[in-house]
Parts: structure tokens; C-alpha cells; sequence
């Protein structure tokens, strides 16, 4: 007669792989949270050398059941927009992607219509706005210290 697994033996089992099974996913997961990272600072990176004479801003809006989405704007120092980059999606096989139809507007002109890809597109304008805004702080940090520096 076959040896038959005691029904809490079977039960434990099942818990067992449970437990693997989540411990793989989780593992995975934290892969693909790094490697989305890596990627974020070679682009960050990247641009911050390209342009180092203006301003960078970064902004995310998180979406639960949507797409999130993260903005990188850059600006020259008389405010003219030099890049925006986008990075919208639930992957982390999503890229940064160039938006060129923005790129030598005035940053006032993308602060008013921070929707650059339309309504429908969920989470863009938010990303922007909160980029806008970062840019506007560290003008406002490099302001003061210009200013400290002539002796005023």
C-alpha cells in the first residue's frame, strides 16, 4: 500500500510553495524597482550634464488602477523649454520618451497648459505642474545665493 501524506502534511506543502511563490514575485519585483531606477538616474543623469546652465524638474503622479507617470522638464536659464521627457506606464520596461513639441516654448506657456498630451492623457499634466514647481524652488534656492555672492 501506498504511502499517503497525512492531511496537515499536504496542507503544509501547499503553504510551502505558497511562500516560494511569493518570495519569487517579490524578488522579481525588487528587480525590476532597481532596474527602473537605473534607468531614472542614466536619464537624469544624462540630461543634468547635457544641460547644466538651467533647471531640471522632476514630477510623478501615481496612478492606483492607471498608468503612472513621470515628467523631467528642462529649461534653459531664460526659461525657454529645452526637454521634456515623459515617462508614462505600469511596466518597468517603460522608457523615457521625448516630447519635442513643447521644446522651445516658454516655461510660462507649459506652466498654463501643463496637458501637453491632451485630457485624455491621465496623469501628465500633474507630473508637469509638479516639475514646474520644483524648477521654480531651485531658482528661487539659486536667487538668494547669486544674490549673497554680490554682496547685496
Amino acid at each position: 500500500m501506498p504511502h499517503m501524506l497525512a492531511k496537515g502534511e499536504d496542507d503544509m506543502a501547499i503553504w510551502q510553495w505558497g511562500l516560494l511563490l511569493l518570495a519569487a514575485v517579490w524578488a522579481l519585483q525588487a528587480a525590476g524597482v532597481w532596474v527602473q531606477m537605473q534607468h531614472y538616474t542614466r536619464v537624469f543623469s544624462g540630461i543634468s550634464d547635457k544641460f547644466n546652465d538651467g533647471f531640471v524638474g522632476a514630477g510623478h503622479f501615481r496612478g492606483r488602477l492607471r498608468k503612472g507617470t513621470i515628467a523631467l522638464v528642462v529649461v534653459s536659464p531664460d526659461l525657454v523649454v529645452r526637454r521634456l521627457l515623459l515617462m508614462r506606464g505600469r511596466s518597468v520596461f517603460t522608457k523615457f520618451k521625448r516630447f519635442e513639441l513643447v521644446e522651445g516654448q516658454s516655461l510660462e506657456a507649459l506652466r498654463t497648459d501643463p496637458a501637453v498630451m491632451g485630457e485624455k492623457a491621465v496623469g501628465v499634466a500633474e507630473a508637469v505642474q509638479l516639475a514646474i514647481e520644483q524648477i521654480d524652488k531651485a531658482r528661487e534656492e539659486k536667487a538668494p545665493a547669486q544674490r549673497d555672492s554680490a554682496g547685496v
